[in-house]
């Protein structure tokens, strides 16, 4: 059985060291007296069968959690799957794809010789959605990769981490809108992705999101250290459906402008 909490420990601590945006967020709602409640955790992988949706999901599908809805992104070649657990007090789990064969062939060749390097030995692992990067890749590599999808340069970066954690704004207890929490933000210095505006969908589709734009770190590479963006935080306020449940799942459009997130920034 796999041991969850311990999984979920491990893939915070991993993300605070690669977003050190987490830990001032957190201070600063804990300094108002909020205990956080984590609504989805998401991840990024490629569509090759060695690490595609269905072998990332292993471990929270051993721990109970159960497929939900699944979504498309056309524009940026995506799919993904939601999972869900029947205890609501654990997040649900978020995981997209890159559809490799909607990609140019030298992407194609690149991702294909990235999953080689991985040990046959390593996809036993129960933590592998937080081992990071099994490969080497060089900073040219990556440059020739976020140009054609900027999702394929920050996973071939990045690896197997969690992207995001969320906030479930429901459960602050001294913010209420998600307007709120994002003037909040800005007042203490963070950045949010504008794409799309800040708040991405709407009370009327059940689902207001909005995030930080990614942390840029120094990330080594083969040929040295270079600055780049890495993970973000997202902030989600969900409302109540005609039947009185709470909307459990995403909206595409506006998930679509949250991936932007990890974007470079333009100049």
């Amino acid at each position: 059985m796999v041991d969850i909490d311990n999984l979920f420990d491990r893939l915070w601590a991993l993300f605070r060291r690669m977003n050190p945006q987490a830990e001032a967020i957190h201070q600063l709602l804990a300094e108002s007296g909020e205990v956080i409640l984590n609504d989805h955790i998401a991840f990024r992988t490629f569509d090759d069968p060695r690490v595609d949706i269905d072998f990332l999901a292993r471990p929270f599908l051993n721990a109970g959690y159960l497929p939900q809805g699944e979504y498309e992104f056309p524009n940026k070649h995506l799919v993904a799957r939601h999972f869900e657990h029947s205890d609501p007090q654990r997040p649900k789990i978020f995981i997209s794809q890159l559809k490799l064969r909607d990609m140019s062939e030298r992407l194609q060749e690149k991702v294909t010789g990235f999953i080689d390097q991985i040990l046959p030995e390593t996809y036993e692992r129960d933590d592998f959605c937080a081992m990071g990067r099994p490969w080497d890749i060089d900073y040219t590599t990556y440059e020739q990769l976020v140009q054609e999808s900027e999702y394929a340069g920050w996973l071939s970066a990045f690896g197997f981490c969690a992207n995001h954690f969320t906030v479930l704004v429901n459960k602050l207890s001294t913010i209420d809108k998600l307007e709120d929490l994002n003037e909040f933000l800005k007042s203490n210095g963070f950045e949010l992705n504008s794409a799309g505006g800040e708040i991405k969908g709407s009370p009327e589709e059940y689902l207001e999101q909005s995030s930080t734009l990614a942390a840029e770190i120094d990330v080594p590479f083969a040929d040295g250290l270079h600055r780049i963006p890495s993970c973000y935080y997202e902030f989600a306020r969900r409302y109540q459906l005609p039947d009185g449940k709470t909307f459990p799942g995403f909206i595409t459009q506006s998930a679509d402008k949250i991936f932007e997130s990890t974007d470079r920034r333009k100049t």
